[in-house]
């Protein structure tokens, strides 16, 4: 279990490492953010743990960059407390999840273990449904051979659908599927990623499509 720890206080950083270390982490630590993303570029990770504020370069740049360069590393990123911008900006730039500092050493944990999980788990083939495949090795997903382009959390609530094609799925369902296990926000999100998932897949005429059953949760079937 390696993480890669980019913060530039030091001292909350140095104690950070040393509880991961105390609970089996291996840790690597940067302080500032290109040195930071030449890390996160040269070296391994199970997960990278980032802020936003760092000198050089913020933490939504090395996200964005780390995307773009097809680097699928689950991200915690660090945001500013009531931060709720800085949390939007940091899923739509391709974070996976993110903590409001300050935060409780055993939440951190706790997200780390679960990106860490998810991390793993994506070793499957592509999933596809009529003329949409998703592939979680890649981060690719496709409307018959145009990519279609999606925040890391889209692509994982398209694909928890679409590994589920033709089930009923439950809000909670895709909650405790795609966001961590300790999640306390609005279940609410889930609507809203349903519906920005809706527009794309109706923008690229995919036969695919989300139904919704009121009160039950949501379905994604292949149109007749």
């Amino acid at each position: 279990m390696k993480v890669l720890l980019v913060d530039d206080d030091v001292k909350i950083t140095a104690i950070v490492a040393r509880g991961l270390t105390a609970e089996g982490f291996t840790v690597d630590v940067e302080h500032t953010g290109p040195d930071g993303l030449w890390r996160a570029t040269e070296g391994h990770y199970d997960v990278i743990v980032l802020d936003i504020m760092l000198p050089g370069r913020n933490g939504f740049l090395i996200c964005a960059d780390l995307r773009a360069a097809e680097n699928w590393t689950p991200i915690l990123m660090l945001t500013a407390k009531d931060g709720e911008l800085d949390e939007a900006e940091a899923l739509d730039t391709g974070a996976d999840d993110y903590i409001v500092k300050p935060f409780s050493f055993p939440v951190l944990v706790a997200r780390l273990r679960a990106l860490m999980r998810r991390g793993a788990s994506a070793d499957p083939g592509p999933d596809t449904l009529a003329d949409l495949s998703i592939d979680p090795r890649t981060h690719r997903a496709r409307v018959r051979r145009e990519e279609i382009t999606l925040t890391a959390r889209e692509f994982a609530v398209l694909y928890f659908l679409v590994h589920h094609a033709g089930q009923l799925v439950s809000k909670h369902a895709i909650l405790d599927g795609v966001w961590s296990d300790d999640f306390e926000g609005d279940p609410n999100i889930v609507e809203v990623y349903i519906g920005r998932l809706r527009r794309t897949l109706e923008q690229h005429a995919s036969r695919a499509m989300i139904e919704t059953v009121r009160g039950a949760g949501y379905r994604i079937v292949a149109a007749a």
